[in-house]
């Protein structure tokens, strides 16, 4: 029995999977919210004690950087060591990856239903690939291509500078930086980062916010979900302009990915914000801004792009990698 985790900013997911040789299966999943609670530990005592499930390894998704076996994640008061979570599940080890190293291992092991393809690419795509995911921050990681199999490694490219491409990108950084300072990709390609494009548009007057729904967003428990279902059904110009905008951008990040790390492979576009949100991703501004990339635009048409739609791609990766382990060593985690 694996128990694995994808544990962020929002929400804390852990699942069980019983294995069979190489294929896993779900037997129970929990959501928790991380808000409330103090950390991990708490959480897998909550889950352990109210499942009964006896538990012969784990491993855990963090939405932060991991290194020496620790994680502060990234937008939560919570350091997770991988030694005490072995000591408190009395195991030799538990595994602890970055958040879309896990997402990186759970790409294989889904099926065609799981994704929607926006760019078939070449025929024969071989080589890298990356995953670069939006939800509550902006995560991205690479596969790197041996020959003869991936090997996810985790980066923290959501960080990097936001690079704006158009004049209202440059007024958007612009009113960024008054309020933030330096502006990260994580800044717009993001939940909070819907929310900012649209009190960009609002406060600058680039299009009106009608009474209704300022009544609306004042009252709403997550705005930004609000704004992507406005505009998915047409009712508010500024809630259209605000994905509009996120697409665009979107599609331009996702292209700096792919030229970072010569996805030749395909580039693969995670996270429930594109899921949620898979009519505004297909529309053409988005693989329009992923090939303007001057010179590269013939690479980039090379390169298949996907959407994942499974949720559980993160959960899923974090327990197939504990079988990567075993199959290759605990030396060669990252290979897949």
């Amino acid at each position: 029995m694996i128990l694995a985790g994808d544990i962020g900013a929002t929400r804390t997911r852990l699942a069980a999977f019983e294995t069979e040789g190489n294929r896993l299966q779900c037997v129970v999943e929990k959501i928790y919210m991380s808000q409330d609670h103090p950390g991990l530990p708490e959480i897998l005592t909550q889950f352990i004690r109210s499942e009964g499930i006896p538990v012969h390894s784990a491993a855990f998704g963090v939405a932060g950087p991991v290194r020496s076996g620790r994680s502060k994640i990234s937008n939560l008061p919570w350091v997770i060591d991988s030694r005490e979570l072995a000591k408190q599940l009395k195991l030799n080890s538990v595994a602890l990856l970055n958040d879309l190293e896990a997402y990186a291992y759970g790409i294989d092991a889904l099926e065609s239903k799981d994704f929607i393809t926006l760019s078939e690419g070449s025929e024969d795509a071989e080589g890298n690939r990356a995953v670069i995911s939006a939800r509550t921050g902006l995560g991205v990681a690479g596969l790197y291509w041996d020959g003869f199999r991936h090997h996810p490694f985790p980066c923290e490219g959501g960080h990097a500078d936001f690079a704006p491409r158009t004049d209202l990108h440059v007024e958007l950084l612009a009113y960024l930086q008054k309020k933030y300072g330096r502006v990260s990709c994580e800044r717009i390609l993001s939940g909070p980062g819907i929310r900012n494009i649209y009190d960009f548009l609002r406060d600058t007057h680039k299009t009106d916010e009608p009474s209704w729904l300022r009544e609306q967003m004042n009252a709403a428990p997550d705005p930004p979900a609000l704004i992507s279902q406005l505009a998915l059904e047409g009712k508010a110009a500024i809630c259209d302009l605000t994905m509009s905008t996120f697409v665009s951008i979107f599609g331009a990040e996702t292209g700096n990915c792919a030229l970072h790390y010569m996805t030749t492979g395909g580039i693969f576009v995670g996270g429930s914000i594109a899921a949620k949100n898979v009519a505004k991703m297909k529309d053409p501004a988005f693989m329009q801004s992923f090939l303007d990339k001057g010179r590269m635009e013939v690479l980039l048409k090379d390169m298949p792009v996907k959407i994942i739609l499974n949720d559980d791609c993160g959960l899923i990766g974090a327990a197939r990698c504990t079988l990567v382990q075993k199959a290759f060593g605990s030396g060669s985690r990252a290979a897949s």
